[in-house]
């Protein structure tokens, strides 16, 4: 025969520490999430400059106007193209850093941050 221990389940404080620790898990990822798929539709908006032959972009302000164009396009809100852009042309191609970072507030006095740094390069139309 068992024991009543052995046969016990979870006790409802059990229940609500997994469900607590679940909630703050989904609060940070739904805070987060949003500025990881702008990260990416930068990231598409800058490399389709290479694929897109109408566009015939050959110089920087062009590269600028067009991705601030797909910014507004994308609904891309809080990022300072001067700042966070570094734009080049080197060897018949772009060279694109885009570096820059996002906060958000968490609880109290903690936030969560993410930085974004990569570097493209995108050849000249």
């Amino acid at each position: 025969m068992q024991m009543a221990r052995s046969q016990g389940g979870w006790s409802l404080l059990n229940v609500m520490l997994v469900l607590s620790l679940v909630a703050v898990i989904a609060s940070g990822v739904f805070k987060m999430l949003p500025h990881y798929l702008d990260f990416m539709s930068l990231e598409e908006i800058i490399t389709s400059v290479e694929n897109d032959k109408a566009a015939n972009v050959r110089t920087i302000g062009e590269f600028n106007a067009r991705l601030s164009k797909g910014m507004q396009v994308n609904s891309i809100r809080g990022i300072n193209l001067d700042e966070a852009v570094t734009i080049k042309i080197e060897n018949n191609e772009f060279r694109v850093h885009l570096k820059y970072e996002r906060r958000e507030p968490f609880i109290r006095n903690l936030d969560l941050v993410a930085r974004f740094d990569k570097e493209f390069r995108v050849r000249l139309p």
